[in-house]
This record gives structure tokens, sequence and C-alpha cells, in this order.
């Protein structure tokens, strides 16, 4: 019986480097594609003739490997959905560990809210953003000044992660495909940190992502500013009324930061005013998109690394 034809190709690749092995002969190298700038290079070259890009190592060639497995769509904004979640597993199996278990939630308003708790003292250990001084000499957002970073990441509830995860999946994927993974990431993350900064100086002790989605909402906002289509119009007056919503609700309801909002919310704005909101146009700005991709990405590899290492001497 015949052998399919992808079969019979694969076996006579399979001869070939087989044959190639024993001979000694090396294998016919093929062009590539430069990963920064897309354009054909020869098989022996490494680096670009066209951007000067490395073809060993670069920031987009490491980008390029790493989409690999991550989604193709939307790719950070589900990793900072996972993260989250994964944090809040974290963060909830300490708590039952702590207590003995989380118990049962008041009846009423109250117990929705407080339905999946998450104990105070874990998440000051697992990085809450803290007042930016501490008379006291203790911990603070200044002496410790990762927890700037872990904060946007951490919840304090079940309704409170599901709220933000929810507005994370409906206008992440939207900012992202418009300034790029790279540029999304460095927005959401000094967003966020922005808007605990203006918490901490005025002493609150906080936790979630409200900031940093708060900050997408300002990066959506300037983007709408002073355009004619009616489409962009539409999207500014529903963001306007959101925000609307937003500020009311932080009025009625206690224990939502209205200032990390707030400064979230501006610094996005500021930030939506000055980076153009597109996709890389050539080499040179896509080589400053990976670089802000990628240095916010040592920068929360480093934060985490600090947080992990107090929460598991806190143990």
């Amino acid at each position: 019986m015949a052998l399919p034809l992808r079969w019979r190709w694969k076996l006579d690749r399979f001869q070939e480097k087989v044959a190639g092995f024993f001979s000694g002969k090396k294998e016919q190298g093929r062009p590539r594609l430069c990963p920064s700038c897309g354009t054909l290079v020869g098989a022996s070259a490494t680096r670009c003739h066209q951007c000067g890009a490395s073809m060993t190592f670069s920031l987009a060639a490491a980008s390029r490997s790493l989409s690999r497995w991550v989604p193709a769509s939307s790719p950070v904004t589900y990793a900072i959905l996972t993260l989250s979640c994964l944090l809040y597993g974290v963060s909830l199996a300490a708590t039952i560990r702590i207590s003995g278990g989380l118990g049962a939630p008041p009846s009423g308003l109250g117990g929705i809210f407080n339905l999946g708790a998450i104990n105070g003292g874990v998440l000051d250990r697992l990085g809450a953003s803290l007042p930016l001084f501490n008379p006291f000499g203790g911990a603070s957002n200044l002496t410790q000044p990762w927890r700037f970073v872990t904060a946007v990441f951490l919840h304090g509830s079940l309704l409170h992660i599901g709220f933000n995860m929810w507005v994370l999946m409906d206008v992440g994927p939207l900012v992202e495909e418009v300034y790029g993974s790279a540029r999304y990431l460095f927005i959401y993350v000094i967003t966020g940190v922005a808007g605990y900064v203006l918490s901490s100086f005025l002493g609150n002790v906080s936790v979630g992502g409200s900031g940093a989605l708060l900050g997408l909402v300002g990066v959506l906002l300037a983007l709408t500013s002073g355009r004619k289509n009616a489409s962009l119009q539409m999207l500014r007056g529903n963001i306007i009324r959101w925000l609307i919503y937003i500020a009311i609700m932080g009025f009625l309801f206690r224990g939502i930061d209205n200032y990390a909002h707030f400064g979230g919310c501006v610094a996005g704005y500021l930030l939506g005013r000055t980076l153009s909101a597109r996709e890389p146009a050539d080499a040179h700005e896509r080589k400053i998109a990976d670089a802000m991709g990628w240095g916010t990405a040592l920068v929360l590899a480093a934060s985490f690394a600090m947080m992990a290492a107090r929460f598991f001497s806190a143990i």
C-alpha cells in the first residue's frame, strides 16, 4: 500500500538527515526572515543587511520566539488575566490556610462583596500597596517600591477580581490591537503604578488592577479626542458615561480607591496623547517598542522576585 504524500515527504527528510549525519556533510541552510523588519536574509547571515538586527538574539527575535507559546490574539491581555487569577488563587489558598477555611460570608449585600475575601495579612505579604511614608519605620511603598507593581495584580475578593477581569477582557484587546503588545504592557503597568503612587502618597492601603484599567480607559479617551469619525465619537461618549458611573460608584461604596482610579486615568490619557496610536511603522520604532515591552517585563520579574522572597520568608 502506498504511503500518503505527507508521510513520504517526512520519511525522505528523515533519510536525508541520517545520511548527512553519517557522511559528515552539513545540511544546506535556508534563507531566513529578519525578526525585526521581515527582510529576507541569507542562511549564514548573522545580522540583517536592512536594519542591522542580530539574527541570533535580539529583542525582536526573543519576542518572535515567545509568541509561539502565547495566544496569537491579545497575548499580553491573556497573560495579565492568567497572572492575576493565579495570584488570586495563591492568596485564597494562603487565606484558607491561615483561617482554617473561608467561613460563611455575612448575609445581604456585604456578603456578596466579601465572598472569597482575602486576608489582609496575606495581601500585605504578597505586595499590597501601602502608604508612601511610614512614620514608625515599618514597611512602606518608599522602602519597598516593588509594591507599586505587585499591587496591580492582586485582588481582595472574588467579586473584585471578577469585575476587573471582565473589564480587562472588554477593553484590553482593543488597546493591545491599536498600540501593539509591547507598548500595551508598558501602558498597563505604568498607569497602574501611577495610580498607586497617588494613592500611597495620600496614605491608602490598596490592591487591584482598577488603576491600570482606568489607564486603558484614559488612553482610549485620548485616542478618541478630536476625532470626527462617528464610531469614535460614539466610543468616546460611552467612555465618558462609563467614567461617570465609576466615579458615582466610588463615592457611594466604601473600599474603592478613587485616587488610584484618578491617577491611572490621568496617566493613561497623557500616554494616549504622547504615543502614536498605531503599530510601529519601521525598524526603529519597533526597537523602541520592544525595549519598552521588555523593560517592563524585567521590572515585573524583579518586583515579583522581591514579593516571593518576602512572602516565603514570612511563612
